[in-house]
């Protein structure tokens, strides 16, 4: 009988971290590469196009407020993050740290609910990307790409409020990107990091361009009400609509803890783990303030509503449409975010492909998940199912509800790596941490309310997402990793 909530010890854990042969990452990153990690997982598609979801639909300019609550929600777990990635240097993140905490039937939920995270949130990112390139096509040639060719199969096109007749078929843009950034990837490790640095500076810069250049185009009428009156609906407006907003734009944070992922990848995890990780988040999060705050004073909030003329592609929408005499701006703002929607996608499929690379080192997924390139030295055939996972979501599914289970399945990780460092604490209060969570039990305790709140936040459908994943992971656990668990069948 197979014991469901066997744990790998820190000592099998580390040692594992040291091994070399076919199973092994080269480190090779330093602390300024797994801070443009972080930086470049966080900033994309959620400034770009979760801010204006936001608040077009559930908190109008209040908004800011939606960042603010997500940012302590992050912050929370963040040091929950840190702690257990400087400590247990390798790969797998979240997966990772619940195994030495809370067992394996556990460490699978989380590392299936990793999927969410990672695979889907590079599907939502590749959808987006689609949307600005049919922009960029506009801006500089003229034409766009037919709607049915780069929509879902479930999105109707919109002209001015009316819907035209027109369905989507396939996102041909979106698949075309992962596939280019699936063979970056496969390359090595390192050769993505230097092109993910080079992105990360340009679109940092593009940001602080729009907020500075966007400043004096803002009109106090847009920012009258901050936090529009609630319209009888829970989360549509009023502060209920603010919590909603505050699940959807977490979208934005997402990535944070990628960097975690990289760990076995680091050249000195116990430094680099933590200056990676908050230091990526405290950037960002002051960055999406600022960022939302102009968004909001330059556009009306109803302009980025579903139906609304700003929905897609909503900063080069505000641009063309209120910064009168910066029209250039839009379409060099639009190369820059294709740029770093790029990076984000390649880091969120870095994420996931560590993340199988540790699940099947344990037996939960296949060898090939765990088979390093010869030449390359990275895990090649895990890049390559994961491609077409990826590519399936982005292909065939909406953007938004793509994003909305991104944001639970995080949530939910996020509340597990909480729940994780108060368990390790007492099962393990004397082991080495190079960084030690202040305040434990509040901080976790405080990071589980507030993603627990936001949980709630994104509504039952959402809830009801999570629920019909977590059970197709089961059946997938009893039905073959249960049966090829290491740590349950030694032998094999």
């Amino acid at each position: 009988m197979a014991n469901l909530f066997a744990k790998k010890s820190l000592a099998i854990i580390l040692k594992e971290s040291s091994e070399t042969g076919e199973h092994t990452l080269k480190r090779t990153l330093g602390s300024g590469a797994l801070l443009a990690l972080g930086i470049g997982a966080i900033i994309g598609a959620g400034i770009f196009v979760r801010t204006a979801a936001a608040a077009g639909n559930h908190a109008g300019p209040g908004v800011m407020w939606s960042y603010v609550i997500a940012g302590i929600g992050c912050a929370f777990a963040g040091l929950c993050y840190v702690e257990f990635a400087s400590m247990i240097p390798i790969a797998g993140s979240a997966y990772t740290y619940s195994y030495a905490t809370m067992g394996e039937l556990v460490a699978w939920v989380i590392g299936w609910d990793l999927i969410l995270e990672y695979a889907l949130g590079a599907a939502c990112v590749a959808i987006a990307w689609s949307e600005y390139l049919n922009k960029f096509f506009e801006h500089y040639f003229g034409f766009s790409i037919p709607y049915q060719y780069c929509h879902s199969p479930f999105q109707n096109e919109f002209v001015n409020g009316v819907a035209t007749g027109v369905h989507g078929l396939i996102n041909l843009p979106a698949i075309f990107i992962l596939g280019i950034l699936t063979m970056i990837l496969i390359r090595g490790t390192k050769e993505s990091a230097n092109f993910n640095s080079i992105i990360v500076i340009v679109k940092v810069v593009i940001v602080l361009v729009f907020i500075a250049l966007g400043w004096q185009f803002i009109n106090p009428v847009n920012h009258a009400v901050i936090v529009p009156p609630n319209t009888g609906e829970t989360g549509i407006f009023g502060w209920s609509g603010v919590l909603r907003g505050a699940g959807i734009v977490f979208f934005a944070y997402v990535g944070f803890d990628a960097v975690s992922t990289a760990a076995q990848e680091a050249k000195n995890p116990q430094k680099g783990m933590p200056i990676g990780i908050l230091g990526s988040l405290a950037f960002c999060t002051i960055l999406y303030i600022l960022f939302s705050y102009v968004l909001t004073g330059v556009a009306n909030y109803k302009d980025f509503s579903v139906t609304g003329p700003g929905h897609e592609a909503a900063v080069a929408y505000a641009i063309t449409t209120y910064m009168h005499g910066y029209e250039w701006f839009s379409g060099l703002i639009t190369i820059a975010i294709l740029a770093g929607f790029s990076s984000v996608i390649l880091v969120m499929l870095l994420g996931q492909s560590r993340v199988f690379f540790s699940m099947s080192k344990d037996g939960l997924l296949p060898k090939s998940f765990s088979e390093v390139h010869p030449t390359f030295k990275t895990p090649a055939k895990a890049n390559a199912w994961l491609f077409l996972l990826v590519g399936l979501f982005a292909a065939f599914v909406p953007g938004d509800i793509v994003g909305d289970m991104t944001s639970i399945g995080t949530l939910f990780a996020f509340i597990l790596v909480s729940v994780g460092v108060i368990m390790m604490r007492k099962t393990d209060p004397d082991a080495v941490r190079p960084f030690r969570t202040p305040l434990v039990p509040l901080f976790p305790i405080l990071g589980i309310i507030v993603c627990g709140w936001m949980i709630f936040g994104l509504g039952w459908e959402n809830w009801l997402r999570l629920i019909i994943w977590l059970v197709i992971g089961f059946v997938i656990y009893f039905g073959y990793s249960v049966k090829h668990s290491r740590i349950n069948n030694p032998k094999k």
